[in-house]
């Protein structure tokens, strides 16, 4: 395991994806029930922008270091908000910006549980500085594929689970299928979100055929800043939500085209469908 998230945290996938989790969480917190929050692949949780790392390859100034609310139309702008705010300094490249278990923390209730998996020497260290000696949250040294049935269904019986995969196999995508399957088995009103990058290949059409043959219905949403090209540097990617609250295709329809808007320089596009279990993919 040599991926290192220092070099592109902030980037426009770090953004994409924040914003529609942090819109996620919210709604989880409109119920005064408590509920749990797994990440699988969490890496080290806040990132230094300042940093060697960020700075070598300063992908996040084409990501948050571009993200201007005031730009934003009304409505873009309040659903964004709660994420700029977390973001904070980051947005000029100063301080920390936060992966999503520092979103999680800084977010969830005193009730509320946070459990963390990671196996990089590196990321460990760093998640376990982030997590401190905050309670509700536990810092697993585990593969969270491995490890990912064993959580579930969790005691609350209410929570998300986040599957964000470094991609370094070969067969990320088949495994990040079987897990999605599996877990969705054993814990069907669970809220699953899965990020995936999109390249060259089908990666994310087989990921979308294992869902739909497990019966699995759900919520697709892909943001690219420009066109993939083989051999490039990431510039599309998508997330597969399992169990999407009710308001979040909306939402999402509110939000991409601003993100795309000011992003991607031209170039980009947004796509948002259901994968459903008949085998047939509506887009919208």
């Amino acid at each position: 395991m040599n991926y290192r998230h220092d070099f592109h945290a902030g980037n426009f996938a770090d953004v994409f994806k924040h914003v529609i989790l942090t819109r996620i969480l919210i709604y989880l917190m409109r119920k005064p029930a408590p509920f749990r929050f797994i990440d699988t692949h969490a890496g080290a949780g806040r990132y230094d922008l300042s940093g060697a790392e960020a700075e070598r390859t300063g992908e996040w100034r084409a990501g948050i270091g571009r993200l201007d609310l005031d730009a934003m139309n009304p409505r873009a702008r309040e659903l964004t908000a709660p994420y700029a705010a977390l973001v904070g300094a980051a947005a000029r490249g100063e301080g920390f910006y936060p992966g999503s278990p520092a979103v999680a923390l800084a977010m969830l209730r005193p009730f509320d549980r946070m459990l963390f998996c990671d196996l990089h020497p590196e990321a460990l260290k760093g998640l376990k500085a982030c997590v401190g000696k905050d309670k509700r949250a536990k810092v697993i040294a585990l593969d969270g594929y491995t490890g990912l049935n064993a959580f579930l269904p969790p005691v609350e019986r209410r929570g998300l689970i986040l599957i964000d995969p470094p991609f370094e196999a070969e067969d990320e995508f088949e495994r990040l299928a079987g897990a999605l399957v599996s877990a969705w088995r054993k814990w069907r009103d669970g809220v699953f979100v899965a990020w995936y990058p999109v390249k060259a290949g089908r990666g994310p059409q087989l990921l979308a055929r294992h869902l739909r043959d497990a019966g699995i219905r759900a919520l697709r949403l892909d943001f690219a800043i420009a066109p993939p090209e083989p051999g490039q540097r990431l510039t599309a990617n998508g997330l597969i939500v399992i169990n999407p609250p009710f308001c979040l295709e909306g939402e999402a329809a509110c939000l991409l085209p601003e993100l795309v808007r000011q992003l991607s320089q031209g170039r980009g596009a947004y796509e948002t469908g259901w994968i459903e279990p008949q085998g047939k993919e509506i887009e919208t």
